[in-house]
């Protein structure tokens, strides 16, 4: 359960209330006052009460009018019917789960085209707002603030409205609850996010897949350490079922098809470039299943369509050389022009590919395009090879077989 910190403490909307209702007379006593005030994710002390009704504390706040207290009496308890937070109160909390419901549910909804990218900007939102319920029970100003005539201002919209941090800006705040591994997968969504605000993506649904995966586990995980194991969103999203299965060749196949662009490959590599091994096998990071096929012994065991490996089992030893991380596949310069003149750039020569790379400065280190490799041959990856067989799609006349006639003029 979680630990009852800073936080349980009434807003300036509540204090108002407090005032109407000591005013009204119908609440003689503290307590009768204090009861429409606590909540599950929040305890307010008596003595709370009693410091507004003798205007020891927060005499500055007026009174809310009769017709508003009268409409929040009318209302009251307006709960979340299924958690039972205050829809007023736990706003904040109820939005993150909603937003985390909404981006799973798109993700998974049939017929859709771009659904990581809708998961990705959804569950930005969702962890945005996970950290901002946070912050505020903690009571650390989550607004900007800037210095104006030498003391602190809060920030405003072009609308008036009081600027409240991003995700980013959450997470380098140093008292940030979310663990490193989870932070080290949002950093890796928020440059997604960031791509797709900036440029078209294409289909990058399965290159990120297992990053999703983690999210919402991470999520799930967050959510339920920070505010409570009623509020976990397993029961809400049940495991998806695939109504098809793919073989090797298909998958190769599919994959050809929906090759990436090459900026969010660029991206992607050179994120993970940054990483140490130990962060990139952690499953916060990126969510891999491994599944074995399974002939249960028993019924119930029958029952389970996926089953979790826990790395150092028994199973997981004797699966041990499938469970290794597979490591990217390297190409030498020569292969690379093999595989071109075999996809019929036949003028596609070692001097072309030395004068692209050259051009495009492919071995900067952040461009994430290769690597030294063992007995300091350099070595390119897949995401250049992409980028040459794109660079051959884009210019055929310069590094296809010519004509036949313009071949006889020469």
């Amino acid at each position: 359960m979680p630990v009852r910190r800073r936080g349980n403490r009434l807003e300036r909307w509540e204090i108002s209330l407090i005032k109407a209702m000591v005013a009204d007379g119908r609440w003689p006593n503290d307590q009768d006052i204090l009861a429409y005030f606590t909540r599950p994710t929040r305890s307010i002390n008596h003595r709370a009460i009693a410091e507004i009704r003798t205007g020891a504390k927060h005499t500055a706040l007026k009174a809310t009018d009769a017709d508003e207290l009268d409409s929040f009496i009318a209302s009251w308890p307006e709960v979340d019917s299924e958690t039972g937070l205050s829809v007023r109160g736990d706003e904040l909390l109820i939005k993150a789960r909603e937003a985390m419901i909404a981006a799973v549910h798109t993700f998974n909804s049939a017929g859709l085209t771009f659904r990581a990218e809708l998961f990705v900007v959804t569950a930005v939102i969702a962890w945005t707002y996970l950290l901002h319920a946070w912050f505020k029970r903690e009571g650390i100003d989550y607004r900007h603030t800037r210095n104006h005539n030498g003391e602190r201002a809060v920030v405003k919209t072009t609308g008036g409205a009081d600027k409240y941090w991003d995700l980013a800006q959450c997470l380098k705040h140093l008292k940030c609850p979310i663990d490193q591994g989870a932070q080290t997968n949002l950093a890796f969504l928020l440059g997604i996010r960031h791509e797709i605000e900036h440029r078209s993506t294409s289909r990058i649904d399965d290159a990120i897949s297992a990053k999703l995966q983690a999210c919402c586990i991470n999520f799930n995980d967050s959510i339920k350490g920070l505010f409570g194991a009623q509020y976990a969103l397993e029961r809400r999203l049940p495991i998806a079922l695939q109504f098809v299965t793919f073989n090797l060749d298909q998958r190769t196949l599919l994959k050809k098809a929906g090759t990436m662009p090459r900026h969010v490959e660029t991206m992607m590599d050179a994120f993970e470039q940054q990483l140490t091994p130990e962060q990139r096998a952690d499953p916060r990071f990126a969510f891999r299943v491994f599944m074995v096929h399974k002939t249960a012994n028993r019924a119930p065991g029958a029952d389970l369509a996926v089953e979790l490996v826990p790395p150092g089992s028994d199973i997981a030893e004797k699966f041990n050389l499938a469970l290794k991380e597979v490591e990217k596949r390297k190409y030498l310069p020569n292969e690379i022009v093999k595989i071109m003149v075999a996809e019929g750039c036949s003028r596609f020569t070692m001097d072309s590919h030395t004068r692209l790379w050259k051009r495009l400065v492919a071995k900067e280190a952040a461009k994430g395009y290769g690597a030294v490799a063992v007995g300091k041959q350099w070595c390119w990856y897949e995401t250049w090879l992409n980028r040459v067989r794109e660079e051959c799609q884009e210019h055929p006349a310069q590094y296809r077989p010519l004509p036949p006639s313009v071949s006889q003029s020469e």
